[in-house]
């Protein structure tokens, strides 16, 4: 089975999601609190790929110590930047809810960095496959990477922003629908893409596990460090910790896929491998903070 004709529908089902949620007064928020919203920014479209590319280039003296940590393929290589070019994505908006955090400034981070990849995207990308990619044969084709992008994201975000508008009720209902099969729908496609390469995803667990464990792990840092630097309120931390560290892996995964774009299931290996480790550190850190909650509230 070709797992492109599953993340397709995916990745436009939940960016109309995401636009079913938007509302302009999410966009307003830049205005009344551009601090948390431009330090947010920062971090996803900036910062995260510098961390993942420093991260990449500090494997090999790894891989010295650590038997397991090998050298990482320039496919891999492509697809960990890929992952760490794709920021946000709808679930970080219910990872903000479940930990407590600012859900109006996640929404405006999310579709922000949506539409600011459009653009950062194609140029990051473009500057990695041109240096790794020529031994492998993969070149990306730039103008095709982002009409894809507008037709598979931009698209169906102005789609669900205008239901939204006009009938917010309705817009409401399909939400709730659509955030029961979201979750789903990316373990049927994890699932699927596991059996399909599960040979290779068992070899190169130990690199490419450990990887994207540091790399979730720092970029969160990097979210509670900026957070703490320029003195954000509790829920703006617990917002950025997850906005800068969660990243769009459906996104990653479709561009990998894309008979348009790469057309490498490989590529999509570090993004698959990404997703569970990053629910697993996230639903970590949700529950670390439902736990200091209660804890404080227990002392008052």
């Amino acid at each position: 089975m070709n797992t492109i004709f599953i993340v397709l529908p995916i990745l436009t089902l939940l960016m109309f999601d995401l636009g079913l949620t938007l509302r302009p007064a999410d966009f307003r928020l830049i205005a009344e609190r551009p601090k948390p919203v431009l330090i947010g920014l920062v971090g996803q479209i900036i910062l995260l790929p510098l961390i993942a590319w420093g991260i990449i280039r500090l494997m090999p003296h790894v891989s010295a110590f650590l038997p397991f940590a090998a050298d990482l393929s320039p496919l891999f290589i492509i697809g960990i930047m890929l992952v760490a070019c794709s920021p946000g994505g709808s679930s970080s908006n219910v990872f903000s809810m479940l930990a407590k955090g600012d859900v109006a400034l996640s929404v405006t981070l999310t579709a922000c960095s949506s539409l600011l990849t459009l653009f950062t995207l194609p140029l990051i990308m473009a500057w990695v496959t041109s240096g790794v990619g020529e031994a492998v044969n993969i070149h990306l084709p730039v103008g095709k990477l982002l009409v894809q992008n507008i037709v598979l994201m931009v698209v169906p975000i102005a789609i669900g922003f205008v239901v939204n508008f006009f009938r917010p009720r309705a817009a409401q209902a399909i939400h709730n629908v659509l955030k029961r099969i979201a979750m789903p729908a990316l373990v049927l496609l994890v699932t699927i893409f596991f059996l399909q390469h599960k040979q290779t995803i068992i070899a190169e667990f130990g690199s490419l596990g450990l990887t994207m464990t540091v790399l979730i792990l720092a970029t969160t840092g990097c979210g509670a460090l900026l957070s703490q630097l320029v003195h954000l309120t509790k829920k703006e931390r617990r917002t950025l910790v997850i906005e800068i560290g969660m990243q769009n892996a459906a996104q990653a995964i479709t561009i990998a896929c894309s008979p348009l774009i790469f057309s490498n299931e490989i590529i999509a290996i570090p993004a698959i491998i990404y997703a569970l480790m990053m629910n697993l550190i996230l639903l970590a850190y949700v529950g670390l903070t439902a736990l200091f909650s209660s804890t404080a509230q227990g002392d008052v």
